[in-house]
């Protein structure tokens, strides 16, 4: 790709984090529909979810080859990497947030608010207190594309804090349509989590909301912070200056945190999610359709505490 494919809205602010003259690499293109980048450091390896071909692979940023992590894998969505460097996963098939251990030993950490099974867990990033947030709409048992077909035993669509030592799930926010992508930003004063709702009405939203964060995990405001002019927001991640880089049906879109929309890379398939990654933390990695996309920008990611 070239510099053409980088579109720029705020010709200042952006040259902060954007570096137009630098390639978009297509490093895997065999997946129905890639989701759930995570990073891992220690051994410089991205994990990622295949949700309808019910895998997980894995790349290897050394070497470029990939393979398959888990097959079968529950039909795993959103993941992410705690603070002691496990895994964290999403899964619609087993309506489930799982945790592997470095020994390979999968647990499960939640499946049940109130007695009743959750949706499909889609999205999930851990705060630096170790409490385990997600969302959950019901996209792993609308058909069985994604997962096995079934009724919602909740019957709505909530954003979740669980506590891995108290065993305590809380619902934090309860006005979603379909709550998708959640991200802190860097200070963990503020939650963004995207609305996806147009997916199943009309006039279903399809924006971002912003959060502030309260004692014990209580959240204030819940405003919106953009809006997705191609109906297509869903995973987003911060980077260490707070903008917001955020999975659209065109690319990827960084916003300030003021809302500003600062500039655009542009992706030839539907974007799923982003992770940053890499050596020095700014590899953006993007899972978008059928394949992965990395992109070296000039920011790093939000530091994870």
């Amino acid at each position: 790709m070239s510099a053409a494919d980088f579109i720029i809205h705020d010709r200042t602010r952006a040259r902060a984090v954007l570096n137009v003259t630098a390639q978009v690499d297509k490093l895997y293109g065999e997946c129905r529909w890639a989701e759930g980048p995570a990073w891992f450091p220690a051994h410089r390896t991205l994990v990622w979810s295949d949700i309808p071909n019910d895998r997980m692979l894995r790349l290897d940023e050394v070497t470029g080859a990939v393979c398959a992590f888990r097959l079968p894998a529950g039909f795993s969505n959103g993941n992410t990497v705690d603070r002691q460097g496990r895994l964290v996963t999403c899964e619609h098939g087993g309506r489930r947030i799982t945790r592997t251990d470095h020994d390979g030993s999968i647990s499960v950490l939640v499946d049940r608010w109130q007695g009743r099974r959750l949706n499909s867990p889609n999205d999930v990033v851990v705060k630096s207190d170790g409490t385990i947030w997600f969302t959950d709409p019901t996209y792993g048992i609308d058909n069985i594309y994604e997962g096995e077909q079934a009724e919602s035993e909740i019957g709505g669509c909530h954003v979740y804090r669980f506590d891995p030592v108290t065993g305590a799930l809380l619902v934090v926010a309860d006005d979603f349509v379909r709550p998708n992508g959640i991200c802190f930003s860097p200070d963990e004063k503020r939650l963004y989590v995207v609305d996806t709702g147009h997916t199943h009405f009309t006039d279903g939203p399809c924006h971002v909301r912003a959060f502030e964060v309260g004692e014990e995990g209580r959240l204030r405001g819940g405003g919106i912070f953009a809006v997705s002019s191609q109906n297509g927001f869903d995973g987003l991640r911060c980077d260490e200056q707070g903008n917001l880089w955020m999975a659209e049906a065109d690319g990827v879109y960084c916003f300030h945190p003021d809302g500003s929309l600062l500039a655009q890379v542009r992706v030839p398939e539907r974007v799923a999610n982003v992770e940053f990654g890499g050596v020095r933390g700014n590899r953006l990695y993007i899972c978008a359709t059928t394949g992965l996309y990395a992109v070296t920008v000039a920011v790093r990611g939000a530091k994870r505490f």
